[in-house]
């Protein structure tokens, strides 16, 4: 390298963002993920001693999956390549291939692919990688912010090593602000900034586990705020708020966090915790989720999991989906949180899940026929059949009932609808009962 391509590099290097010129060159670095990267944990040991296979880092953003390549790139002997899956293509892996293919046969020389955003390539564009990662032409290290076992090859998986990254504590968002403020070489303690307590404490709690989110603040407050009178840059809380105008919420609407959320969201319903149930729904909403998604999955609870035990609980559930479409946020919130908190209160029952699974079940396994006196004998000639003869009217009898076959012979006796317990379901339960001398 030449002194202008070093002038060059150097230049681009100190104007990139604050979170990439801090990251971590070595493990001693790396601030949080010890449950991975603590000296006794298996990936500390791989990196150390530069024994890696085929892994998949796989955590929310700012997390640390790229630093973790990156310290791997500075302390393998291998060749290091990285390459971002929302912007290359089967050209950019082809070249790769053939380079890692060079080395190896050349020089005896293994290469490393770092595959940021892995999730991003389609199934034709992993199953390209496959057989070269299977034969140890290239040692894969892939990063995504989704659920591996839902957006990666299943037969990549089965060759790699999977390590998830969690969001950082706060006193691990803590520790990386204050580096930022002082390093002067990596950070920005050149510009002699001072960062008061509360507004450390806003930044780290605001960052919601994400280092870059964090980083970025403290950049933007320390390159915009005037020096005062003593010639130092005071980063205040007023400061730091303006930074960070809203915490950062780990949800992705497309991601996996947000099956994470609604399924919290629908087990705080099922569960009868109002208070859960509603808390999750603010996070949804306050994310941005669609609410006509929201109040699908209300309805469907209402049937899943409450049912008959209270009939009014679909009821509130479609008005409250009809409701939100006619009226739109901000007021759509208090509709929702209505509905959620009602089918939270309710009493609970899946016989009507159970109901339809066994009766589906039945359909698949067991042919039958309609018994004749329940066959159709609207259309002429059918009665000379049978069909429909001696079938007995309901409303001719007391109560409204008559004890008549209506399964199918093959499968009489079977009970599908078992009501529960509680709520109206027990109401059902002692009237089945006393017409039909059974529950």
């Amino acid at each position: 390298m030449d002194l202008f391509e070093y002038a060059k590099e150097k230049a681009m290097e100190e104007e990139s963002p604050l979170a990439s010129r801090l990251r971590p060159s070595t493990l001693e670095e790396v601030v949080g993920q010890t449950h991975i990267v603590g000296k006794d944990k298996l990936l500390y040991r791989a990196i150390k001693a530069d024994k890696l296979s085929s892994i998949i880092f796989y955590g929310p953003p700012g997390t640390g999956k790229t630093t973790l390549a990156k310290v791997i790139a500075n302390t393998t002997s291998a060749n290091f390549t990285q390459i971002n899956a929302t912007v290359a293509g089967k050209k950019d892996m082809e070249a790769v291939i053939k380079q890692a293919q060079n080395d190896r046969g050349m020089f005896g020389k293994k290469t490393i692919l770092f595959i940021d955003e892995i999730h991003r390539f389609n199934k034709g564009q992993q199953d390209y990688l496959l057989p070269f990662v299977e034969d140890g032409t290239i040692i894969l290290i892939g990063a995504t912010t989704e659920n591996p076992y839902f957006e990666v090859n299943g037969a990549l998986l089965s060759r790699s090593v999977i390590f998830e990254l969690k969001q950082l504590e706060k006193e691990e968002i803590k520790t990386l602000i204050r580096r930022a403020v002082k390093d002067p070489v990596k950070g920005m303690g050149n510009y002699h900034a001072d960062l008061d307590e509360d507004a450390l404490e806003f930044l780290a709690d605001m960052a919601g586990g994400d280092a870059r989110t964090a980083l970025n603040a403290i950049e933007l407050g320390i390159l915009t705020t005037q020096r005062s009178d003593d010639g130092r840059i005071h980063i205040t809380l007023e400061v730091a708020q303006e930074c960070i105008q809203k915490r950062v919420v780990r949800y992705d609407k497309g991601g996996d966090n947000h099956y994470d959320i609604i399924s919290a969201f629908i087990k705080s319903m099922r569960g009868s915790d109002p208070d859960a149930a509603v808390y999750y729904l603010a996070k949804m909403l306050y994310a941005g989720e669609d609410v006509k998604f929201i109040a699908r999955r209300i309805m469907i609870c209402a049937s899943e999991d409450v049912g008959n035990a209270d009939p009014h609980a679909i009821m509130v559930a479609v008005a409250a989906a009809q409701a939100v479409e006619r009226v739109g946020m901000p007021e759509s919130q208090i509709i929702l949180s209505q509905a959620a908190s009602y089918i939270a209160c309710a009493p609970k029952s899946n016989a009507a899940v159970n109901a339809i699974s066994a009766a589906m079940e039945s359909v698949k396994h067991v042919k039958t026929t309609v018994p004749p006196h329940l066959q159709d004998a609207h259309y002429g000639g059918h009665t000379k059949l049978g069909r429909g003869v001696g079938y007995r009217y309901a409303h001719e009898y007391p109560n409204h009932y008559v004890k008549q076959q209506y399964l199918p012979t093959e499968i009489l006796g079977t009970r599908f609808y078992v009501p529960g317990e509680l709520g109206y379901e027990k109401t059902i339960q002692e009237y089945l009962r006393k017409i039909k001398g059974d529950a």
